[in-house]
């Protein structure tokens, strides 16, 4: 019997399985291999710091964003004392499930059916890729790590079957040189209800290649015509497609990340990803923390309302984040003319400035008062249509 099953080998779910591995529980990591999830691919140096990421797998450092609205206006800003790193999902999340194995944890590759218990306990039931047939994986306590569309949320956990989220589509393309379309340090976030009508586009440098996508909650919308114009405005139409990927992106964080008794969620699964912005890889893998320390204080303790753990250590340091990320999605994604405004502030350098520390240190940044203030009077006026749309 284990420890603890991992249902999902994502960021998420295999940076659990190592925390717990190296903690000296016995843990099996369930996976259901050769999925890649359509991601941006971007991280924070604080991920990097947090999670011994190496050098070999960030395949761009990112100095400018560049935010354009729809009216093609563009807005670049410059990242000051920092970068944002890129890596590609294909070989990263591979390095962090290979990163789990050699901290201990047991491989199994196969997709997750159902939950069985017994008086001997719980066991996770899945189908093995290899041979087709069903196995078991006893345990005492299981970590569902398994997506936005999660079986073991919807199945073992009260809301987990009514996750809002987005579907996101991308693709990978071959980069082009460097022309006045494309820079392979400089990221661009497309605001275009012709793009997205709810959501944004993106064209993001990976190096020797580029992801280029979208996401969007609304029913209809051509997700591949969408990155199609987008392929074009950046001068990648003829570049050489090397994979298409799409899944869903939750939206809000679940109310609940626990049954009560022996699961536990994290990262898609509990619905962590940064509102406004899509950002998931940090919050996944600080989910996969935390899901890892409830579970090791459960284990210990033997009380299964330990494992509530999980969401109030996440939500004690990342709720206001995710409040204020929430605040001005609704604000400035219902419309064009809204998505217009949004970018126009983008001009202003106390904006530019601390959002980036923001994002960088992943928390709100309180060290400048006056800044925060005119913030507030600037995004203010824009929202009441107080300053003209264009104003630079």
């Amino acid at each position: 019997m284990f420890d603890v099953v991992v249902v999902g080998g994502g960021p998420s779910g295999a940076t659990a399985a190592e925390d717990l591995a190296r903690a000296g529980r016995s843990v099996a990591l369930l996976d259901r291999a050769g999925r890649i999830k359509p991601c941006g691919g971007a991280i924070p140096p604080r991920l990097i710091a947090d999670f011994a990421i190496p050098d070999s797998q960030i395949v761009a450092r990112i100095s400018t964003a560049r935010m354009v609205s729809p009216t093609g206006r563009a807005v670049d800003i410059p990242i000051e004392n920092g970068f944002v790193g890129m890596v590609d999902r294909e070989h990263f999340d591979t390095f962090l499930r290979d990163r789990a194995g050699q901290a201990g944890a047991e491989r199994h590759t196969g997709t997750f059916l159902r939950m069985e218990r017994s008086e001997a306990g719980p066991a996770v039931v899945y189908r093995d890729k290899v041979s087709g047939e069903e196995r078991r994986l006893p345990t005492r306590l299981v970590i569902g790590a398994d997506g936005a569309r999660s079986q073991v949320a919807k199945q073992e956990v009260p809301g987990g079957d009514r996750i809002p989220y987005v579907i996101a589509y991308h693709e990978i393309v071959a980069a082009p040189p460097n022309t006045a379309a494309y820079d392979p340090v400089r990221c661009d976030v497309v605001y275009d209800g012709r793009i997205s009508p709810d959501f944004y586009g993106w064209v993001f440098p990976h190096g020797t290649q580029c992801s280029v996508g979208m996401g969007s909650g609304v029913q209809g919308i051509d997700l591949k015509a969408a990155t199609a114009a987008l392929r074009a405005a950046a001068g990648l139409s003829e570049c050489e497609t090397i994979r298409k990927e799409g899944a869903p992106i939750p939206l809000k964080p679940l109310d609940r990340w626990d049954n009560g008794g022996d699961v536990v969620l994290a990262g898609d699964a509990a619905g962590v990803v940064a509102p406004s912005s899509g950002e998931g890889i940090y919050y996944a893998m600080v989910g996969g923390r935390v899901a890892a320390t409830a579970v090791q204080a459960a284990l210990t303790t033997g009380r299964a309302r330990d494992l509530r753990l999980a969401r109030r250590l996440f939500m004690k340091e990342h709720k206001s984040v995710f409040r204020v990320l929430r605040s001005m999605q609704d604000a400035y994604y219902r419309s064009d003319e809204r998505r217009e405004r949004f970018v126009s502030l983008c001009h202003d350098i106390d904006v530019q400035r601390l959002t980036f520390e923001a994002y960088m240190n992943k928390k709100l940044v309180r060290a400048r008062p006056m800044a925060h203030i005119r913030i507030g009077l600037k995004n203010a006026a824009h929202l009441l249509r107080l300053v003209p749309e264009t104003y630079a």
